[in-house]
């Protein structure tokens, strides 16, 4: 779409003030399970209180909610919030899947005075094992572990059916656009095990962290790259503003009126988002002036770890960030 068309688009769509609409939930971030030695109910309340304590970490962006004052009275009333639990059989004992009101824990992470980036995507696992072969759900339960417990959720590829390894480690569009697709999250980390050392790719948005580590084996190495990836996304995505920030942003790579009414409906449904007005608009990109509770960097890198077809783009005059669609690929 050229100037013509995408400006006048701008002109009829863009001036207008867009309030926050908050996106709807799978309810997913709201369930959770934890490993219990019994059905007493000790045991059930511990269990409530620890899997409330991922699923505030959670609502909080990742942030680490332990030091607020009220955390610890929270967990202790974790059974109030509970919609539904049920004990299963795993391979690694017993468990209790936990499932809270979703609306409930949203009030009370408010109530601890948290500013939330809003809810983090899930990192998709593409680990392969000294054999080269991809690491399956059990194999990679120790990092699930640590990371769930940090508030990070993670995903595995399907059956048969995992991207080119080679192609999401050059940060090819397509594949990567495939994975918003299929999984809806812009992060993924690949792993390469040599036995007692690994290599690690974390690729949010399209940037990526390299990381090695050795000295450890087997669980604990898997552990240790649990914490590594969710440091290293709680130092780009957990950017929380002391107050409301402006900046402007460029979107490119719009290819037709529906990717621009589709990238409104995305910034819109943000809920650190608070108005969007349209500046400029030249070939296939927007100049977008932008308020939100985050700093418009932070705010461009939570937006293209979504899943949201948005990947960080190159720099653009008078943008303060930048971002490339992916609809068209």
């Amino acid at each position: 779409m050229r100037l013509s068309r995408l400006f006048f688009l701008s002109l009829l769509l863009g001036l207008a003030v867009l309030p926050p609409l908050h996106a709807q939930t799978s309810g997913s971030p709201y369930s959770v399970t934890v490993p219990v030695t019994d059905t007493s109910d000790a045991q059930r309340d511990q269990a409530f209180a620890t899997a409330l304590g991922q699923v505030m970490t959670r609502v909080a962006g990742g942030q680490d909610l332990r030091s607020n004052p009220g955390y610890a009275a929270a967990l202790s009333g974790a059974g109030s919030l509970v919609l539904k639990f049920q004990y299963q059989r795993a391979a690694t004992g017993l468990v209790l899947d936990v499932d809270f009101s979703p609306s409930s824990v949203r009030r009370l992470v408010a109530k601890l005075g948290v500013a939330s980036a809003g809810i983090k995507p899930p990192v998709l696992l593409l680990v392969q094992g000294a054999d080269g072969r991809l690491l399956d759900q059990s194999a990679l339960a120790n990092l699930a572990t640590v990371a769930a417990a940090r508030g990070t959720g993670v995903v595995y590829p399907a059956a048969g059916a995992a991207p080119d390894l080679a192609k999401v480690a050059a940060i090819d569009p397509a594949t990567l656009a495939t994975i918003n697709r299929q999984y809806h999250t812009g992060l993924v980390l690949l792993g390469q095990l040599h036995g007692d050392s690994a290599d690690w790719t974390l690729i949010s948005g399209g940037q990526a962290q390299r990381w090695s580590s050795q000295g450890s084996a087997g669980g604990a190495l898997l552990t240790d790259a649990g914490n590594g990836m969710v440091d290293r996304l709680g130092k780009q995505l957990n950017v929380i503003g002391a107050t409301a920030s402006e900046g402007r942003l460029w979107v490119g790579g719009l290819d037709s009126a529906v990717d621009y009414a589709d990238l409104l409906a995305i910034l819109a449904a943000d809920p650190a988002i608070q108005q969007v007005t349209t500046v400029a608009a030249q070939n296939d990109g927007v100049l977008l002036d932008i308020k939100s509770t985050l700093p418009i960097s932070g705010l461009a890198a939570n937006l293209s770890a979504g899943g949201r077809l948005l990947l960080q783009g190159q720099p653009h005059p008078g943008a303060d960030a930048n971002l490339r669609w992916l609809q068209g690929h």
